[in-house]
């Protein structure tokens, strides 16, 4: 992973849900085959949407406590928030132009 895009559950709370923005949060894991393909898209997006809208990524594995929070069952699984609540779902490996159409519609 090149950019950090990595957020812990003790910054959930300020970057997330009491984010001015839309927020595209992808749950993954280092473990996950598909996880690691839609990477490069993930952090693409989020260059290209810098200002319209913030891109983390959630490790299951060290922050299960948020997959578990939001009903996170497969990974990935991606989750767009806005005005703290969830707006949008993904599960599963998709296309860039998909994933970015998905937060782009609440932008």
């Amino acid at each position: 992973m090149g950019a950090n895009l990595a957020i812990s559950t003790a910054d959930f709370e300020k970057e997330v849900v009491q984010s001015d923005l839309p927020v595209l949060v992808d749950f993954w894991a280092t473990w996950c085959g598909p996880c690691i393909a839609i990477a490069p898209h993930i952090e693409a997006i989020a260059h290209e949407l810098d200002g319209k809208a913030k891109v983390f990524k959630v490790d299951v594995d060290s922050d299960g406590d948020l997959a578990g929070r939001f009903g996170v069952m497969s990974i990935p699984a991606l989750i767009v928030f806005k005005g703290g609540l969830e707006v949008d779902r993904m599960v599963g490996a998709a296309p860039k132009d998909q994933i970015k159409a998905m937060l782009s519609r609440h932008v």
